[in-house]
């Protein structure tokens, strides 16, 4: 009524990057696959067991774009339950019991049910996607499954090599981009500042500050707890690092946020898409960061919600980190 702006100015960026050679390697090595079991299961003339492996196989792509930890635990998973499932099958097959058919295990998704799943509590969808990533497969035979497996153990050693490496580029972007948004003193002790961050001037990237508060967002809770990890050892202290994800109970969530929102010292909250609807952070933060970017543009849109709302006194600025010549920089 006053002419006053309900909503501050949002910008957002880009951040590209190239993938090192290992983690090229590796990208290349998963998409083959990936490619390769898509094809297997439109061949099984089954509407139902194709959706549910290709849903499987998207799942896997996109825990490859999200980080080395990610990719090989989500491999490592997926071999093991093949592998415990091989195993039954040879037992059955040497009671005779077996045809030469292999019956589908686990949830079996439309399309009507994928859709459904995108609008599913984040938990649920990622019991979900555990389920089907580990146990849908295409294979026919006992041969196949063997076959699957063997490409299974080969990626994984891929992955594991990488993991070992260090070799983390999307990690080293994240970590440069502090330099962006903190004072040098600011990841060590988190001091609060008398005058605002920034002034009224002209949109620009934020100044250097020592009062941040920054929001990073990834897909995936391996990706998650690696982050947590890393960044407890890159500060030398735990205190500044929450996390919200699909397990965390609401009572507990509820804590997270008035930690966040109150500790001084508390400047980073990793979380999920658990925490991209009904957790409102546009009080004490304005930074966004999407570790990973999802595949659904609206989970964006509601990811930056949690920090652009009416209220909000500050310029809100996200980052969006995406690895160039791979489908997610597509």
């Amino acid at each position: 009524f006053d002419a006053t702006p309900l909503f501050p100015e949002r910008i957002a960026y880009t951040v590209p990057y190239k993938l090192s050679p290992a983690e090229a390697q590796l990208y290349k090595a998963v998409t083959d696959y990936v490619r390769e079991e898509f094809n297997r299961a439109e061949a099984l003339q089954n509407d139902k067991r194709a959706g549910t492996v290709g849903f499987a196989l998207t799942i896997l792509q996109r825990r490859l774009a999200s980080s080395p930890e990610a990719i090989y635990q989500s491999l490592r998973r997926r071999r093991e339950r093949l592998e415990s499932r091989l195993r039954e099958l040879e037992l059955l097959q040497r009671g005779a019991q077996l045809t030469t058919a292999i019956a589908p295990v686990g949830p079996v998704l439309d399309e009507e049910d994928v859709q459904d799943l995108e609008d599913a509590p984040d938990n649920e969808v990622e019991d979900a996607e555990e389920q089907i990533l580990d146990q849908a497969t295409a294979a026919r035979t006992i041969a196949e499954l063997k076959a699957e497996i063997g490409t299974l153990t080969k990626l994984e050693e891929l992955a594991l090599a990488v993991r070992k490496s260090g070799a983390d580029t999307k990690w080293r972007e994240l970590a440069s981009l502090f330099g962006e948004i903190f004072t040098p003193a600011a990841l060590a002790e988190h001091i609060a500042e008398t005058t605002p961050p920034y002034g009224k001037g002209g949109i620009a990237k934020p100044s250097a500050s020592a009062r941040q508060k920054l929001v990073v967002f990834t897909e995936h809770r391996d990706t998650l707890d690696d982050l947590v990890m890393r960044l407890t050892q890159h500060l030398g202290r735990d205190d500044a690092v929450i996390t919200i994800h699909g397990g965390t109970k609401r009572e507990d969530r509820k804590k997270a946020k008035e930690k966040f929102e109150q500790n001084e010292r508390c400047v980073f909250l990793i979380a999920t898409d658990a925490a991209g609807e009904g957790v409102n952070l546009h009080k004490n933060a304005h930074l966004l960061i999407n570790y990973d970017l999802p595949w659904n543009p609206n989970r964006i849109e509601q990811r930056f919600g949690r920090v652009h709302r009416i209220g909000q006194p500050n310029t809100c600025f996200m980052w969006s980190l995406v690895a160039e010549d791979t489908r997610e920089g597509d």
